[in-house]
């Protein structure tokens, strides 16, 4: 199909739908010529994208629609279809899109801690250059483990996922420089080092894996997930395949922004157990054990809502009335 002749022979119609959805319907006449040409300017979308996906003609045919749905519809979308698609549709794609990146990132923190603390273990003299012997013995005897107990439930929980959530958006949002990141988790994975290699030299590492089970399986995957959609962003203009960079970044930046929002939620949970759980009596099998159910519920969100929805062809972007056209070339 010649897209050029197929335009001239349609676009007084798409004229005239263009001018009805631009200003409100004065009669039943005109709200019956704007809901038929809708439909037959969609039949037109359809065929010209059947031929071209992308195009000028499709692009400006798909703004018209836009606009003419607007005044039929009278409403966007209400909130809680919104809300529905988000949960169910959007934010799974979007996890499940970074879900190998996010698993490197975990692998390479468990490196770099592990080649750190054994490291400052085996080295003669590495763990005295962090403190004397006597604020060493403190930490490892008192401070980690009163960590969880010195504030007030509702307080520290409240801490604790603030500043998790802080550095965990920080790292989507500031991902696409490709040097925050890396930073980011290179820091991290040297502090777990550098605790556990302390715990170790006091004789109280045991404590130091029991006391960070019950909430840090969730909370480090937190984490990785936002290091994984943060490099995502950072390699969506560095190589955007078809796509242009500002399209790629666009696209990709709108569906892993929303994985800052599901981080949100899941650094909440992980406060509530760090808050709630790790400070009891109870025995360690069943706090570490409501810490693994807690990782088990993101987990298949992620791995199995996610793939769900992605056979669907849901990549996370949000719906294609909301983003607009991508680009509008000459042609």
């Amino acid at each position: 199909m010649d897209l050029d002749a197929y335009a001239d022979v349609h676009r007084q119609q798409w004229q005239e739908l263009d001018r009805l959805a631009r200003r409100r319907p004065s009669s039943g006449e005109d709200v019956d010529r704007l809901v038929t040409g809708y439909q037959s300017a969609a039949t037109d979308l359809a065929r010209i994208r059947g031929v071209a996906p992308r195009s000028a003609t499709g692009d400006r045919l798909s703004l018209t629609l836009f606009r003419a749905r607007l005044r039929f519809t009278g409403a966007p979308t209400d909130p809680l279809t919104m809300l529905t698609s988000f949960f169910v549709l959007q934010l799974p794609a979007a996890l499940y899109r970074i879900r190998w990146v996010t698993i490197w990132v975990a692998v390479a923190t468990a490196v770099i801690a592990l080649v750190s603390g054994v490291w400052i273990t085996t080295t003669p003299g590495a763990v005295a250059t962090f403190g004397t012997q006597e604020s060493l013995r403190q930490y490892a005897t008192q401070d980690f483990v009163d960590y969880y107990s010195d504030h007030g439930l509702g307080a520290f929980t409240a801490q604790v996922w603030t500043n998790n959530a802080y550095i965990a958006a920080s790292m989507v949002a500031f991902g696409i420089t490709g040097l925050f990141v890396p930073y980011s988790i290179g820091q991290n994975a040297l502090n777990l080092g550098v605790s556990g290699a302390i715990m170790h030299s006091q004789g109280r590492l045991g404590d130091f894996f029991l006391y960070i089970a019950p909430h840090g399986q969730l909370e480090l995957y937190s984490i990785f997930l936002a290091g994984g959609a943060g490099l995502m962003i950072f390699w969506s203009w560095v190589a955007p395949g078809q796509r242009t960079r500002a399209q790629a970044l666009a696209e990709d930046g709108r569906a892993l922004i929303a994985v800052a929002i599901g981080l949100v939620l899941t650094l909440l949970l992980s406060g509530i157990v760090e808050g709630t759980v790790t400070r009891q009596d109870w025995p360690w099998p069943v706090k570490i054990g409501i810490g693994t159910v807690a990782l088990a519920v993101v987990l298949s969100y992620q791995w199995v809502i996610g793939r769900r929805a992605a056979l669907a062809g849901e990549r996370g972007d949000v719906e294609e009335f909301d983003r607009g056209a991508s680009a509008i070339v000459a042609g």
